[in-house]
Protein backbone atom coordinates (compact mmCIF):
# COMPACT_ATOMS: atom_id res chain seq x y z
CA UNK A 1 0.00 0.00 0.00
CA UNK A 2 1.09 3.53 -0.75
CA UNK A 3 1.02 6.47 1.65
CA UNK A 4 -2.25 7.78 0.22
CA UNK A 5 -3.92 4.44 1.03
CA UNK A 6 -2.85 4.76 4.66
CA UNK A 7 -4.20 8.31 4.74
CA UNK A 8 -7.56 7.24 3.31
CA UNK A 9 -7.76 4.52 5.96
CA UNK A 10 -7.05 7.05 8.71
CA UNK A 11 -9.85 9.26 7.43
CA UNK A 12 -12.27 6.34 7.43
CA UNK A 13 -11.26 5.37 10.95
CA UNK A 14 -12.31 8.85 12.02
CA UNK A 15 -15.51 8.88 9.97
CA UNK A 16 -16.44 5.77 8.02
CA UNK A 17 -19.14 7.61 6.05
CA UNK A 18 -17.10 10.72 5.25
CA UNK A 19 -17.83 11.70 1.63
CA UNK A 20 -15.09 10.94 -0.87
CA UNK A 21 -15.08 14.63 -1.79
CA UNK A 22 -14.22 15.68 1.76
CA UNK A 23 -11.49 13.03 2.08
CA UNK A 24 -10.03 14.15 -1.24
CA UNK A 25 -9.99 17.76 -0.03
CA UNK A 26 -8.24 16.74 3.20
CA UNK A 27 -5.58 14.72 1.38
CA UNK A 28 -5.10 16.99 -1.62
CA UNK A 29 -5.97 14.36 -4.24
CA UNK A 30 -8.86 13.90 -6.62
CA UNK A 31 -12.22 12.49 -5.56
CA UNK A 32 -11.84 9.78 -8.22
CA UNK A 33 -8.51 8.72 -6.70
CA UNK A 34 -10.06 8.34 -3.24
CA UNK A 35 -13.04 6.38 -4.59
CA UNK A 36 -10.86 4.07 -6.70
CA UNK A 37 -8.40 3.32 -3.92
CA UNK A 38 -11.16 2.80 -1.35
CA UNK A 39 -12.86 0.24 -3.59
CA UNK A 40 -9.55 -1.56 -4.09
CA UNK A 41 -8.86 -1.63 -0.33
CA UNK A 42 -12.33 -3.03 0.31
CA UNK A 43 -12.13 -5.61 -2.50
CA UNK A 44 -8.72 -6.79 -1.23
CA UNK A 45 -10.07 -7.37 2.28
CA UNK A 46 -8.01 -4.59 3.84
CA UNK A 47 -10.93 -2.73 5.42
CA UNK A 48 -14.68 -2.81 5.85
CA UNK A 49 -17.14 -0.08 6.81
CA UNK A 50 -20.47 -1.04 8.35
CA UNK A 51 -23.34 0.63 10.16
CA UNK A 52 -24.36 -1.63 13.02
CA UNK A 53 -27.21 -1.61 15.50
CA UNK A 54 -26.40 -0.81 19.13
CA UNK A 55 -26.53 -4.14 20.96
CA UNK A 56 -28.35 -2.54 23.89
CA UNK A 57 -31.04 -1.21 21.57
CA UNK A 58 -31.53 -4.83 20.49
CA UNK A 59 -31.73 -5.97 24.11
CA UNK A 60 -28.60 -8.10 23.81
CA UNK A 61 -25.92 -8.82 26.40
CA UNK A 62 -22.26 -9.07 25.35
CA UNK A 63 -20.08 -11.91 26.65
CA UNK A 64 -16.39 -12.66 26.25
CA UNK A 65 -15.98 -16.42 26.21
CA UNK A 66 -12.78 -18.42 26.76
CA UNK A 67 -13.16 -22.01 25.58
CA UNK A 68 -10.60 -24.69 26.43
CA UNK A 69 -10.66 -27.56 23.97
CA UNK A 70 -8.50 -30.30 22.51
CA UNK A 71 -5.90 -28.81 20.12
CA UNK A 72 -6.94 -31.18 17.35
CA UNK A 73 -10.54 -29.95 17.61
CA UNK A 74 -9.91 -26.20 17.95
CA UNK A 75 -9.99 -25.28 14.25
CA UNK A 76 -13.23 -27.15 13.52
CA UNK A 77 -14.94 -25.84 16.64
CA UNK A 78 -13.81 -22.28 15.89
CA UNK A 79 -15.26 -22.56 12.38
CA UNK A 80 -18.60 -23.65 13.85
CA UNK A 81 -18.52 -20.73 16.26
CA UNK A 82 -17.64 -18.28 13.48
CA UNK A 83 -20.63 -19.44 11.43
CA UNK A 84 -23.05 -18.34 14.15
CA UNK A 85 -24.75 -14.96 13.76
CA UNK A 86 -24.72 -14.39 17.54
CA UNK A 87 -20.90 -14.62 17.62
CA UNK A 88 -18.98 -11.60 16.27
CA UNK A 89 -15.29 -12.33 17.05
CA UNK A 90 -13.51 -15.69 17.01
CA UNK A 91 -9.77 -16.25 17.64
CA UNK A 92 -7.63 -19.29 18.36
CA UNK A 93 -5.07 -18.62 21.09
CA UNK A 94 -2.84 -20.35 23.68
CA UNK A 95 -0.94 -22.74 21.47
CA UNK A 96 -4.10 -23.77 19.66
CA UNK A 97 -5.92 -25.15 22.69
CA UNK A 98 -8.13 -22.15 23.46
CA UNK A 99 -10.77 -20.20 21.55
CA UNK A 100 -11.72 -16.67 22.58
CA UNK A 101 -14.89 -15.23 21.15
CA UNK A 102 -17.44 -12.46 21.62
CA UNK A 103 -20.99 -13.76 21.87
CA UNK A 104 -24.34 -12.06 22.33
CA UNK A 105 -27.30 -13.43 24.24
CA UNK A 106 -30.92 -12.39 24.27
CA UNK A 107 -32.26 -12.77 27.83
CA UNK A 108 -35.70 -13.57 26.42
CA UNK A 109 -34.26 -16.49 24.38
CA UNK A 110 -31.46 -17.75 26.61
CA UNK A 111 -31.82 -21.41 25.63
CA UNK A 112 -30.85 -20.67 22.04
CA UNK A 113 -27.62 -18.86 22.86
CA UNK A 114 -24.14 -20.23 22.27
CA UNK A 115 -23.59 -20.19 26.05
CA UNK A 116 -26.42 -22.66 26.45
CA UNK A 117 -25.07 -24.99 23.75
CA UNK A 118 -21.37 -25.03 24.66
CA UNK A 119 -21.62 -27.42 27.65
CA UNK A 120 -23.18 -30.02 25.34
CA UNK A 121 -20.31 -29.88 22.85
CA UNK A 122 -17.95 -32.85 23.24
CA UNK A 123 -14.87 -30.96 21.99
CA UNK A 124 -15.19 -28.44 24.83
CA UNK A 125 -13.16 -29.31 27.93
CA UNK A 126 -14.26 -26.19 29.83
CA UNK A 127 -15.27 -22.61 29.21
CA UNK A 128 -15.64 -19.35 31.10
CA UNK A 129 -17.92 -16.48 30.16
CA UNK A 130 -17.30 -12.88 31.23
CA UNK A 131 -20.05 -10.29 30.99
CA UNK A 132 -19.12 -6.83 29.72
CA UNK A 133 -19.83 -4.33 32.51
CA UNK A 134 -18.54 -1.14 30.91
CA UNK A 135 -16.89 -0.45 27.56
CA UNK A 136 -14.53 2.48 27.19
CA UNK A 137 -15.76 4.02 23.96
CA UNK A 138 -16.81 7.47 22.89
CA UNK A 139 -13.45 9.16 22.30
CA UNK A 140 -12.28 10.23 18.85
CA UNK A 141 -9.08 8.25 19.23
CA UNK A 142 -9.10 4.80 17.70
CA UNK A 143 -6.35 2.41 16.69
CA UNK A 144 -4.03 4.88 14.99
CA UNK A 145 -0.65 3.17 15.01
CA UNK A 146 0.51 4.62 11.70
CA UNK A 147 4.01 5.90 10.98
CA UNK A 148 2.63 9.08 9.36
CA UNK A 149 -0.56 10.13 11.14
CA UNK A 150 -2.78 12.86 9.75
CA UNK A 151 -1.87 16.37 10.89
CA UNK A 152 -4.03 18.54 13.11
CA UNK A 153 -5.08 20.73 10.19
CA UNK A 154 -6.16 17.70 8.18
CA UNK A 155 -8.11 16.28 11.11
CA UNK A 156 -9.80 19.63 11.65
CA UNK A 157 -10.86 19.77 8.02
CA UNK A 158 -12.05 16.15 8.07
CA UNK A 159 -14.17 16.74 11.17
CA UNK A 160 -15.78 20.01 10.07
CA UNK A 161 -18.98 18.02 10.08
CA UNK A 162 -17.88 16.08 13.11
CA UNK A 163 -18.78 12.38 13.22
CA UNK A 164 -20.59 11.24 16.30
CA UNK A 165 -18.77 9.08 18.79
CA UNK A 166 -20.58 5.78 19.39
CA UNK A 167 -22.90 5.97 22.37
CA UNK A 168 -22.70 3.21 24.97
CA UNK A 169 -26.41 3.57 25.77
CA UNK A 170 -28.97 4.65 23.16
CA UNK A 171 -31.16 7.61 24.00
CA UNK A 172 -34.30 6.76 26.01
CA UNK A 173 -37.15 5.80 23.73
CA UNK A 174 -34.85 4.85 20.86
CA UNK A 175 -35.95 1.59 19.32
CA UNK A 176 -35.11 -0.55 16.33
CA UNK A 177 -38.26 -1.33 14.40
CA UNK A 178 -39.02 -4.46 12.40
CA UNK A 179 -39.14 -2.31 9.27
CA UNK A 180 -35.48 -1.33 9.83
CA UNK A 181 -34.30 -4.87 9.04
CA UNK A 182 -33.73 -4.25 5.32
CA UNK A 183 -31.93 -0.98 6.06
CA UNK A 184 -29.53 -2.62 8.53
CA UNK A 185 -28.99 -5.58 6.20
CA UNK A 186 -27.81 -3.26 3.43
CA UNK A 187 -25.65 -1.18 5.78
CA UNK A 188 -24.04 -4.35 7.14
CA UNK A 189 -22.95 -5.18 3.59
CA UNK A 190 -21.66 -1.66 2.93
CA UNK A 191 -21.74 0.98 5.63
CA UNK A 192 -21.01 3.65 3.02
CA UNK A 193 -24.10 2.85 0.95
CA UNK A 194 -25.81 6.01 -0.24
CA UNK A 195 -29.45 7.01 -0.16
CA UNK A 196 -30.13 5.65 -3.67
CA UNK A 197 -28.86 2.14 -2.85
CA UNK A 198 -30.58 2.15 0.54
CA UNK A 199 -33.87 3.29 -0.99
CA UNK A 200 -33.63 0.48 -3.54
CA UNK A 201 -32.98 -2.10 -0.80
CA UNK A 202 -35.77 -0.92 1.50
CA UNK A 203 -38.35 0.27 -1.00
CA UNK A 204 -38.50 3.58 0.88
CA UNK A 205 -38.24 7.08 -0.61
CA UNK A 206 -34.73 8.53 -0.40
CA UNK A 207 -35.92 11.25 1.97
CA UNK A 208 -37.23 8.63 4.41
CA UNK A 209 -33.99 6.63 4.21
CA UNK A 210 -31.87 9.69 4.95
CA UNK A 211 -34.08 10.79 7.83
CA UNK A 212 -34.19 7.35 9.44
CA UNK A 213 -30.43 6.81 9.16
CA UNK A 214 -29.81 10.24 10.69
CA UNK A 215 -32.18 9.38 13.54
CA UNK A 216 -30.52 6.02 14.22
CA UNK A 217 -27.03 7.54 14.31
CA UNK A 218 -27.92 10.67 16.29
CA UNK A 219 -29.66 8.69 19.04
CA UNK A 220 -26.93 6.08 19.39
CA UNK A 221 -29.28 3.35 18.17
CA UNK A 222 -26.70 2.61 15.45
CA UNK A 223 -23.04 3.44 14.93
CA UNK A 224 -20.51 3.46 12.09
CA UNK A 225 -17.76 0.83 12.40
CA UNK A 226 -14.56 0.77 10.32
CA UNK A 227 -12.58 -2.44 10.71
CA UNK A 228 -9.10 -3.19 9.38
CA UNK A 229 -7.13 -6.32 8.63
CA UNK A 230 -4.04 -5.46 10.74
CA UNK A 231 -1.70 -7.91 9.01
CA UNK A 232 -2.13 -5.97 5.78
CA UNK A 233 -0.59 -2.98 7.55
CA UNK A 234 2.36 -4.92 8.96
CA UNK A 235 0.90 -5.51 12.44
CA UNK A 236 1.31 -9.18 13.32
CA UNK A 237 1.07 -9.26 17.13
CA UNK A 238 -2.56 -9.21 18.28
CA UNK A 239 -3.24 -10.12 21.88
CA UNK A 240 -5.82 -10.20 24.62
CA UNK A 241 -4.69 -8.72 27.93
CA UNK A 242 -6.65 -9.89 30.97
CA UNK A 243 -5.86 -7.43 33.76
CA UNK A 244 -6.60 -7.65 37.45
CA UNK A 245 -7.04 -4.07 38.64
CA UNK A 246 -7.76 -2.60 42.05
CA UNK A 247 -11.52 -1.81 41.93
CA UNK A 248 -11.03 1.84 42.88
CA UNK A 249 -8.62 2.25 39.93
CA UNK A 250 -10.64 0.26 37.41
CA UNK A 251 -12.34 3.13 35.59
CA UNK A 252 -9.26 5.34 35.39
CA UNK A 253 -7.07 2.44 34.24
CA UNK A 254 -9.56 1.51 31.54
CA UNK A 255 -9.72 5.09 30.28
CA UNK A 256 -5.93 5.42 30.24
CA UNK A 257 -5.37 2.23 28.28
CA UNK A 258 -8.20 2.95 25.84
CA UNK A 259 -6.32 6.06 24.70
CA UNK A 260 -3.15 4.20 23.73
CA UNK A 261 -2.65 3.89 19.93
CA UNK A 262 -2.03 0.14 20.19
CA UNK A 263 -5.36 -0.46 21.93
CA UNK A 264 -8.33 -1.64 19.89
CA UNK A 265 -10.81 -2.38 22.69
CA UNK A 266 -11.11 -1.90 26.44
CA UNK A 267 -13.86 -3.10 28.77
CA UNK A 268 -14.47 -3.80 32.42
CA UNK A 269 -15.69 -7.38 32.79
CA UNK A 270 -16.88 -9.80 35.42
CA UNK A 271 -14.46 -12.34 36.87
CA UNK A 272 -11.13 -12.31 38.68
CA UNK A 273 -9.48 -10.46 35.76
CA UNK A 274 -11.74 -7.43 35.72
CA UNK A 275 -10.36 -5.47 32.74
CA UNK A 276 -10.02 -6.80 29.20
CA UNK A 277 -7.79 -4.95 26.72
CA UNK A 278 -7.15 -6.03 23.14
CA UNK A 279 -4.03 -4.65 21.48
CA UNK A 280 -2.52 -4.72 18.01
CA UNK A 281 1.26 -4.31 17.74
CA UNK A 282 3.79 -4.71 14.94
CA UNK A 283 5.57 -7.66 16.54
CA UNK A 284 6.20 -9.38 19.86
CA UNK A 285 8.92 -6.90 20.76
CA UNK A 286 6.41 -4.07 20.43
CA UNK A 287 3.89 -6.06 22.47
CA UNK A 288 6.49 -6.51 25.19
CA UNK A 289 7.18 -2.78 25.20
CA UNK A 290 3.48 -2.02 25.48
CA UNK A 291 3.02 -4.37 28.43
CA UNK A 292 6.10 -3.17 30.31
CA UNK A 293 5.94 0.58 29.65
CA UNK A 294 2.24 1.33 29.29
CA UNK A 295 0.51 -1.35 31.35
CA UNK A 296 3.17 -2.13 33.93
CA UNK A 297 3.55 1.49 35.01
CA UNK A 298 -0.12 1.89 36.01
CA UNK A 299 -0.39 1.75 39.79
CA UNK A 300 -3.79 0.05 39.84
CA UNK A 301 -2.71 -2.99 37.81
CA UNK A 302 -2.06 -6.00 40.02
CA UNK A 303 -1.71 -8.80 37.47
CA UNK A 304 -1.60 -9.20 33.69
CA UNK A 305 -2.20 -12.28 31.55
CA UNK A 306 -1.04 -11.83 27.95
CA UNK A 307 -2.77 -14.14 25.47
CA UNK A 308 -1.47 -13.81 21.86
CA UNK A 309 -3.84 -14.55 18.99
CA UNK A 310 -2.54 -17.35 16.77
CA UNK A 311 -5.31 -17.25 14.20
CA UNK A 312 -8.39 -15.06 13.79
CA UNK A 313 -11.43 -16.47 12.01
CA UNK A 314 -13.96 -13.69 12.53
CA UNK A 315 -13.71 -9.99 13.30
CA UNK A 316 -16.62 -7.67 14.12
CA UNK A 317 -19.00 -10.06 12.37
CA UNK A 318 -16.79 -10.40 9.27
CA UNK A 319 -15.07 -13.65 8.34
CA UNK A 320 -11.28 -13.54 8.06
CA UNK A 321 -9.32 -15.64 5.55
CA UNK A 322 -5.54 -15.52 5.22
CA UNK A 323 -5.40 -12.29 7.19
CA UNK A 324 -7.98 -10.51 5.01
CA UNK A 325 -11.58 -9.50 5.67
CA UNK A 326 -13.99 -11.46 3.50
CA UNK A 327 -16.58 -8.95 2.32
CA UNK A 328 -19.51 -10.76 0.75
Amino acid sequence: MEAVDHQIVQCLLRDGRAPFRRIADVLGVSEQTVARRYRALRANGVLRVQVLANERALGLKRWFVRIQCRPDAAEALAEVMAAREDVSWVSITSGGSEIICVAFSDPSRARGSVLHRLPRTSQVLSFTAFAALHMHVGTDRKWMAFDSPLGDEQLSKLCETRPRAPLKTPHPGSVIRDEDAALFAELAKDGRAGAVALARATGWPQSRVSARLEELLSTGTAHVSTDLAPQQFGFDAVAYLWLTVTPSDLDETGKELSLQPETTFTAAVTGMANLLVTVTCRDLDALYTFVTTKVGTLSGVRQVEVVPVLHRLKQAGTRVRDGRLVVT
